[in-house]
């Protein structure tokens, strides 16, 4: 056992000799051979337990034996009390998942503050086979067919080499006892059904089916690893990301979990409909934006689709603009308006400040002709500014041109696509007179000339 354990953290890369790790210790047989192996590696690890209180003298059980058992082994303990279903009804989620949440948050926090390396979960090839057979009963495509993943940002898992029936001959060849979840042993969950009455009968069939299983989610692992690559290869052809981070925005790609901080993206029709396959191109590219298999059927059925068709997830909008498949991130709350008084600089947003200076214009003054900048005659144009959203029926009068023009039509002219237009900010003056399509347009109002001898810089800062 501890070879084998020790083999495949070495195969994987998953643990190395001078890091500190916290082990999540339920108290029952796989978390406690795991802070068993790894403490007679000689590995430096710390251990945590979630108290969820579900299962009332059961769950104080847990936690007594587990402290005792650190207690024994010399190994520092962490512990923590959740009100598990007071949190799942606040946030409308599961008790599983309002759990899972609970934890794996906990963990990652206790991780930065002890300055850990990693957390060890106690996942193994049993927990392997069930993750895939309820993957291919919820049809999550084949990266669901991989199997649970060595290692995950942080989350790391040696002992998934090993079958739940030789980490309970190691305890017992050790001597040591655990705890047993009672739900465990009922049938009532997807996983536990899976667990006691399907995968019984289908090693009746095989005796070797869990080893057929992980063969076969090898090779799925290596055929999806060919896939990726193609579908990499194709990306930047395909799509623009609004992104800094590549590498990460990639990674959340390859995992296919979904998550609330991924980048804007606009994807060219013409060329996705031109790859091998779009359907599985925006199933790998649309999933971890919480868009579900069917909602991706769909806007597959509907490439043909002409500008303005919408589809929306808790977090994010996708939206048919021309030749252009445009996501973004929705707008948590309405867009403010901001009123200006005077010079200086004032913070619109998280993303956004805008800098009023006042300048003299004398021989040294250059005029600025960046689009985040604006410059406006003194003279002309008077406080307070108001900075705020663009409403129907806005009209201003574009630099250069004589008359006024909808701020709509301009925009539109400009191609500017509907999810932009919606975010779009505007500069009036106190007359209420638009003075800047910001960061975009100025207009004809506070036109710095000749004669001018002072403007108002206003830049996005």
């Amino acid at each position: 056992m501890l070879n084998k354990v020790k083999a495949y953290i070495e195969a994987h890369h998953l643990l190395h000799e001078d890091g500190k790790y916290i082990v999540g210790l339920s108290g029952g047989a796989d978390s406690v051979a795991l802070l068993l192996v790894l403490k007679h590696l000689g590995y430096n690890i710390e251990a945590a337990h979630c108290n969820f209180n579900l299962r009332g003298e059961e769950s104080n059980r847990d936690e007594e034996y587990c402290k005792k058992l650190c207690e024994k082994l010399n190994v520092p303990f962490h512990l923590i009390h959740f009100d598990t279903i007071l949190y799942a009804e606040l946030h409308k989620v599961s008790i599983e998942m309002a759990a899972r949440t609970l934890r794996y948050g906990y963990f990652e926090n206790l991780r930065r503050d002890i300055q850990a390396d990693a957390i060890c979960i106690a996942h193994h090839r049993d927990d392997s086979v069930e993750t895939i057979l309820l993957n291919l009963i919820r049809g999550t495509g084949m990266r669901g067919l991989v199997g649970i993943r060595p290692k995950n940002s942080n989350i790391v898992r040696p002992m998934l080499d090993c079958s739940r029936h030789e980490i309970e001959l190691f305890l017992k060849e050790k001597g040591v006892n655990f705890v047993t979840d009672s739900t465990n042993l009922i049938n009532d969950v997807k996983r536990n059904k899976l667990r006691l009455n399907v995968i019984p009968e289908l090693r009746k069939m095989n005796p070797s089916f869990d080893n057929a299983v992980m063969r076969m989610a090898n090779n799925v692992n290596e055929a999806n690893k060919i896939i990726f690559s193609t579908l990499e290869s194709a990306f930047s052809s395909i799509v623009t990301a609004d992104t800094t981070d590549p590498k990460a925005f990639f990674e959340a790609l390859k995992l296919g979990l979904p998550t609330t901080d991924l980048p804007s993206l606009q994807i060219d029709i013409v060329r996705l409909r031109a790859f091998v396959s779009p359907s599985y191109f925006l199933f790998y590219l649309l999933t971890p934006y919480g868009f579900a298999a069917s909602m991706i059927e769909s806007i597959v059925e509907n490439l043909n689709l002409q500008s303005g068709k919408q589809y929306i997830t808790n977090d994010y909008i996708l939206l048919f603009n021309r030749n252009f498949i445009l996501i973004s991130r929705k707008k948590d709350r309405e867009m403010p308006t901001l009123r200006i008084q005077e010079v200086g600089k004032y913070i619109y947003s998280d993303q956004l400040s805008l800098c009023i200076q006042y300048e003299k214009v004398d021989e040294n003054f250059v005029l600025s002709r960046q689009k985040n900048e604006i410059m406006l005659d003194v003279l002309k144009v008077n406080f307070p500014f108001t900075l705020r959203p663009l409403t129907a029926g806005d009209r201003f009068r574009p630099f250069g041109m004589t008359g006024s023009k909808l701020v709509s039509d301009y925009l539109t002219d400009e191609k500017v696509n509907v999810l932009d237009k919606k975010a779009q900010l505007v500069l009036t003056d106190s007359a209420g007179e638009i003075v800047w399509v910001v960061g975009r347009r100025s207009s004809e109002k506070g036109r710095v000339t000749a004669e001018t001898n002072a403007v108002y810089r206003i830049s996005l800062c």
